[in-house]
């Protein structure tokens, strides 16, 4: 009966008590697309189709809203190519009245922190120039005792022409380039700290992940600035925001509740042991941050964008990397109105 009488509660008081919740008026037109993983092609076919660019990769969206949801890089060649045109973007959109942002993603922010389990060879090629070569080879001359310690801990047996070879093996030319951009004050670094993990644009909210119940009291504001200062400070512990399973860049318990994903939930109430369900957090959710409906990356959809309760929540994360084999695709949302729409992969593009 608790349970029952709860939820007509929260959304009474969402009523009564609008104050920090408060939307701000929806833009005319918002375009999401989901996680891109480094497939420039299919970036570019899908920005056409929305009408966000010209031929010439210039914004031609007027005052649309585009928001890419995370997860630009890692798996695929292309994420510096992708990554400079949503710059580019971001400072054309606004003589249009338009708008560009780029949400904050779980690879944007292992590539932050050092994990780079996931980058693609390409990746690092990309940012590799003339003097890569020497740079790497001045790099080793000054770090060759520590280096050669590090090595001979594993192996003593190692010869300093073997460590060589092997370090070497380790560092492909732009790696060292790849790690400086992707510092705190990189070029990539400080361009992924200035954007935003959650965004709310009209009575939509955005996020990479998901938003648990664990974080629904904060205020995008407030959580943005935490992501911001996690990112800055390169924070590794698993209970960090940009680490932690129920966080923002990493929670899938709006979707699922698989064993071990870490998607447990917090208690409705102080002294309730029983965990939300999935409809009960979409719904917590929703009031606490004053919104119709929450679009998500990060949980593969392979065959196209789903919806899940009547449209409370969409899946725009469609496995669009050529890496992944997925559907090519964009939300749209023009007042009440959200449609998923479908782009053909471009020819001779597997």
């Amino acid at each position: 009966m608790l349970r029952l009488l709860i939820w007509p509660l929260l959304l009474f008081a969402a009523v009564l008590f609008p104050g920090a919740t408060q939307a701000k008026p929806a833009p005319d037109r918002i375009v999401a697309v989901g996680d891109l993983h480094g497939d420039y092609d299919a970036w570019a076919a899908i920005a056409r189709a929305a009408g966000l660019v010209d031929p010439k990769g210039h914004w031609a969206g007027s005052s649309t809203v585009l928001v890419q949801m995370g997860d630009v890089v890692d798996r695929g060649p292309d994420s510096l190519k992708i990554i400079r045109q949503l710059m580019k973007l971001q400072r054309e959109a606004p003589g249009r009245g338009g708008k560009v942002i780029a949400l904050v993603g779980n690879h944007e922010a292992m590539n932050m922190i050092g994990d780079l389990r996931y980058v693609h060879p390409g990746e690092y090629r990309a940012f590799a120039d003339r003097d890569s070569e020497a740079r790497r080879e001045r790099i080793y001359v000054a770090n060759s005792v520590a280096i050669e310690t590090a090595y001979r801990a594993r192996d003593p047996t190692l010869t300093p022409a073997a460590i060589r070879e092997a370090w070497m093996k380790a560092t492909p030319l732009g790696m060292l380039e790849h790690q400086a951009a992707w510092r705190p004050d990189g070029e990539i670094g400080k361009w992924v700290i200035g954007n935003p993990a959650v965004v709310r644009l009209g009575d939509s909210l955005f996020v990479h992940g998901g938003v648990s119940s664990a974080f629904a009291k904060l205020s995008p504001e407030q959580i943005n600035r935490r992501v911001a200062d996690a990112l800055k400070a390169q924070e590794q512990g698993p209970t960090s925001i940009i680490n932690d399973p129920a966080g923002p860049l990493w929670y899938r318990g709006l979707i699922s509740r698989e064993p071990g994903d870490g998607t447990t939930v917090s208690p409705l109430l102080p002294g309730d042991k029983l965990p939300l369900t999935i409809d009960q957090e979409i719904h917590l959710v929703l009031v606490d941050f004053n919104v119709a409906r929450i679009v998500v990356g990060h949980t593969p959809s392979p065959n196209g964008i789903v919806s899940s309760d009547n449209g409370l929540l969409w899946q725009t994360d469609t496995a669009i990397s050529r890496a992944y084999g997925g559907k090519l695709s964009y939300l749209e949302i023009v007042g009440d109105q959200v449609t998923a729409h479908e782009v053909p992969r471009p020819t001779g593009k597997p």
